[in-house]
This record gives structure tokens, C-alpha cells and sequence, in this order.
């Protein structure tokens, strides 16, 4: 049997679903991902870096780039599969949330959850609508909001 690398792994738009569900794979936030993350975006924001700073704050210690969470929220997502060779797009962020601070030593997951899915024939498949909830290793949202990405059609 042959196994073509190239070939879409993920789901074809209409293999999404309203009320369809995923739940990603683990990863604990490192000390070199945050110092990784300034070094990348240019953030050297004391809260980030600073230990010695960040024990006056009121988290009493360093807290990992919001948009370091983001990120890491992303690269799970895409570890899943679902999208792997079938998106066309990430489109849209929408109603973004930082809701609690995430930690060196902190380890988070998504839950998404499709809400809306619309086809889009002119673009050979459609846009899905995925709620997003980032949570700790105490099932505490940390994160959430809503993605919008366009997948294409398996009739494309």
C-alpha cells in the first residue's frame, strides 16, 4: 500500500458539524517558551521576563504572553488533524478572551466546538465557525473565544 504524503489528512468541510466537538493533546508552558515568545515578538514586558519584578505583581510570579496562549492554543488545534491539507484559510478571530493567567509550569488543552458552518461555493468549500476554550491542568478556562477558518469541499 502506498502513502501519499501530500494528500489531505484533515476533514473536508462537510464532515464539520453544529454541536461536533474535539479535544486536543496537552502541553505544559516552559520557561524557554516565554523567553522564546519575547525574543520572536519583541515583548520583553517585565511580567513576562522579570521573576524579580513579578513577585511584586499581583500574580506574584512570571505569566506567559497572552498571545504566546494563543499560539500554543493553535498549534494544538492543528495537531488534532482535522485541518491538515483541507484549509483554505484562518480568517478571523473573533471575541477573543484572556480570562486567567497562565503560568511557567502551567499545562493547557483546547476544547473546540463547531457552531456554525456555511458553504461557499465560489471558494471550493466553506467557512466553520469553532468555539474555543483553553483550559489548565485544573479545567480552568484561561482562554476562549471563537475562530473563523475555511475548509475546502471534498467536491471541490
Amino acid at each position: 500500500m502506498e502513502i501519499n504524503r501530500n494528500s489531505p489528512r484533515g476533514l473536508y468541510f462537510e464532515d464539520f458539524h453544529p454541536g461536533q466537538r474535539i479535544i486536543t493533546s496537552a502541553r505544559t508552558v516552559t520557561e524557554s517558551d516565554i523567553v522564546d515568545f519575547a525574543g520572536l515578538s519583541g515583548d520583553f514586558n517585565q511580567i513576562h521576563i522579570d521573576a524579580e519584578y513579578s513577585k511584586k505583581t499581583p500574580y506574584g510570579q512570571r505569566v506567559a504572553h497572552g498571545l504566546l496562549g494563543l499560539s500554543i492554543a493553535s498549534g494544538l488545534a492543528v495537531q488534532t488533524g482535522v485541518l491538515e491539507g483541507t484549509i483554505i484559510a484562518f480568517r478571523e478571530i473573533n471575541n477573543w478572551k484572556f480570562i486567567k493567567p497562565v503560568f511557567i509550569g502551567d499545562t493547557i488543552h483546547v476544547e473546540m466546538n463547531v457552531l456554525e458552518t456555511k458553504e461557499m461555493q465560489r471558494i471550493g468549500g466553506g467557512s466553520i465557525v469553532i468555539e474555543l476554550d483553553v483550559k489548565n491542568q485544573n479545567e480552568q478556562t484561561v482562554m476562549k473565544g471563537t475562530w473563523t477558518t475555511l475548509v475546502v469541499s471534498n467536491r471541490a
